[in-house]
């Protein structure tokens, strides 16, 4: 058994703790209180918190990090990504393995203890599970005109299970990629999937773009001729005419199960719709910004009540794979959201809408003791709002 004094705990599901502790035993927390306690690790002026959730990230493009520009416009943002992609066909080259493995060590250094990690290839879980972290992998699909969406779905679960679908803190479970890409039959076919799972998740790319607006309302613009380029162009598709949250809501694909990612473009109606549905936001606010995509409306996330999580996205659109500096940004657009919201997003809210609720997102007895310090100068008073300054590595610690 061991116990961590400081003078701040952050329980997530509670109000903070002055002079607070926790008891571990094991990987496990036993309980948590304040005041005196005997035999504990006394870590003076710093705050205990329950580690970080990065909800939606791209660990197999870390090997793109810096060689992808910032965009003017999100679909030549894509295209310039998928030509680099296209350099490298095997996933198991040893440079993406190499930056793979190194984006895990890097995220889990800031403080991420659970990662939503989208793998058009999973080459990432046995990484994943080399590092000790937990994590739901998305085995994402693509198909705008799969001839065969059920034989799809089919030969993916065929290829989760080789990889251990649910073996240990590292589950499988699969994903369509986008509006954009999938085709109306591949996500009805993904969704009869989620269905008959015994704890459905799933993730979406949802409403990140203009471009997306455009293609779906009109079946036009620069979305329309990039899959045409690449010669998967359904003739027979007809646009919805609609937003992206209706096309996909109309299809009957989302629910509490799905993370929708982005919601750049979201208006107050998508949002109502996404509140009575359930679904959780994942913002991605730096990654947005470096894509061409623009600012997400983060005060509107909250102001109608959706669940918000938060990710770094790859580090072919981000710095680092830092969720404190992610924190930072939130806090930039978000002014008026109170801090503890800001930092229930980035723990609890992200661990359920991954499914790891019982076990991360907060510090409870029975939880995982996946516990961060971080350090507090002199004179800061609000400690919840001081995370959100900008966290970097150097200034956390893991205490088991």
């Amino acid at each position: 058994m061991k116990r961590f004094r400081a003078d701040w705990l952050l329980p997530i599901v509670d109000d903070p703790i002055r002079d607070g502790w926790v008891s571990v035993d094991g990987d496990r927390i036993v309980d948590l209180g304040n005041g005196p306690v005997p035999d504990a690790v006394d870590l003076g002026r710093a705050v205990i918190l329950p580690g970080l959730v990065n909800a939606h990230t791209h660990l197999e493009l870390a090997y793109l990090h810096g060689r992808v520009p910032p965009g003017d416009s999100f679909n030549g943002w894509i295209r310039a990504l998928m030509a680099l992609r296209r350099q490298y066909p095997n996933p198991a080259d040893p440079g993406i393995l190499s930056a793979a493995r190194a984006a895990i060590a890097s995220a889990q250094a800031a403080g991420t203890a659970l990662f939503g990690d989208i793998s058009n290839t999973l080459v990432t879980v046995p990484l994943l599970r080399e590092a000790g972290a937990a994590a739901q992998v998305f085995y994402e699909l693509l198909g705008f005109n799969a001839p065969d969406p059920g034989g799809r779905v089919t030969a993916a679960h065929e290829a989760a299970a080789a990889a251990g679908v649910d073996a240990g803190r590292v589950r499988i479970a699969l994903a369509p990629h986008a509006p954009y890409s999938v085709s109306p039959m591949l996500f009805k076919a993904i969704r009869a999937d989620l269905d008959r799972a015994a704890a459905p998740v799933s993730s979406v790319h949802l409403g990140e773009s203009v471009d997306e607006i455009e293609f779906l309302r009109h079946g036009k613009g620069a979305i329309r001729q990039t899959l045409e380029d690449l010669g998967v162009w359904n003739p027979d598709w007809k646009p919805p005419g609609t937003s992206p949250v209706v096309y996909l809501s109309d299809l009957g694909f989302l629910d509490r199960s799905v993370l929708a990612v982005h919601g750049v473009q979201f208006d107050g109606d998508d949002l109502s719709r996404l509140a009575a549905l359930g679904s959780t936001v994942v913002s991605c606010p730096r990654s947005n910004r470096h894509v061409g995509a623009g600012d997400p409306p983060l005060e509107a996330f909250y102001a109608m009540d959706v669940d918000v999580a938060f990710g770094t996205d790859s580090l072919a659109s981000v710095a680092d794979m830092n969720l404190f500096a992610e924190l930072t940004e939130a806090r930039r657009l978000a002014p008026r959201v109170s801090a503890r919201r800001l930092l229930e997003s980035a723990t609890l809210v992200g661990a359920r809408a991954l499914g790891f609720e019982r076990d991360f997102g907060s510090i409870q007895a029975g939880r995982c003791a996946a516990l961060l310090a971080v350090p507090v100068p002199e004179g800061v008073t609000d400690v919840e709002e001081y995370l959100l300054t900008g966290i970097g590595p150097e200034r956390i610690s893991w205490l088991t």
